[in-house]
């Protein structure tokens, strides 16, 4: 479904500051597979999503997407297939519009834009039952700038647009780190309904070793730019936070750390 295979990527080539990351890095997500993805600061979780997506050049291999290959293409042409919410709760809505305003810009993601209205009032009873499911109360609140919302409201308000209209493939960047513990279980509750109600293809990066254990169905581990980890099943069912820690340990001596 997903395959990046034989990814070469160097920043700043040439210059005192050059660091090859990625050399020959591979990587295969299959349909309705839900990934959890961990690693050390610049093991290289988050430049494999803006590589995904678009964001950074890949200096040699190939990005494909359901047999389509993105290596080339625009980001803004992979956006039609792929939605990503973000570590920051602002990044995935427009906080001086109201909820009303935001999803409906989400609902027309990859229409044509004409000259008639950006707001369809039919749409506005669909929009509350999609937000019926948070259990937040928003649905009564369709007119609230989308600023007044608490961290939660609006992280789990950008996970609901990002899926509105299905995407091929999900990423989640850190999307609950900047949460109380409190909101962030409960956006990953939510994120988990999302995801298998609608079967979406998930690739979720997290600093959280209790949710990369507790939601998803495989674990990844990266380190250097390298998978060090990659386990699923009944081996990823028997898996422990010390059986994690215990490995980024090992990495941390390893490194002279």
């Amino acid at each position: 479904m997903l395959s990046l295979s034989n990814i070469h990527k160097t920043f700043n080539p040439g210059t005192p500051d050059e660091k090859t990351l990625f050399t020959d890095f591979n990587l295969n997500i299959n349909k309705n597979e839900f990934v959890a993805m961990v690693g050390s600061n610049g093991s290289g979780k988050t430049t494999i999503l803006n590589v995904i997506t678009g964001g950074i050049p890949v200096d040699d291999g190939t990005v494909m997407l359901d047999g389509i290959n993105l290596t080339k293409m625009a980001d803004y042409k992979r956006s039609k297939r792929i939605a990503r919410v973000f570590q920051d709760p602002s990044a995935g809505t427009c906080p001086t519009m109201t909820i009303f305003e935001n999803m409906s810009i989400a609902d027309n993601k990859g229409k044509i834009y004409g000259l008639g209205h950006g707001l369809n009032a039919k749409r506005k009873y669909f929009y509350q039952s999609q937000l019926e499911v948070l259990g937040m109360g928003l649905e009564n609140r369709l007119n609230t700038p989308v600023h007044s919302l608490s961290g939660g409201q609006r992280q789990a308000l950008a996970l609901i647009m990002a899926t509105m209209t299905t995407p091929d493939l999900l990423l989640l960047d850190e999307h609950t780190a900047a949460l109380d513990p409190k909101s962030s279980d409960i956006v990953m509750h939510l994120t988990n309904e999302i995801v298998h109600q609608k079967n979406i293809t998930t690739l979720m990066v997290t600093h959280n070793l209790r949710h990369a254990i507790e939601y998803g169905t495989r674990s990844i581990m990266m380190h250097e730019g390298n998978i060090v980890l990659d386990i699923s099943g009944s081996k990823r069912a028997d898996y422990t936070i010390d059986d994690y820690l215990k490995i980024f340990n090992e990495i941390s001596i390893e490194c002279g750390n």
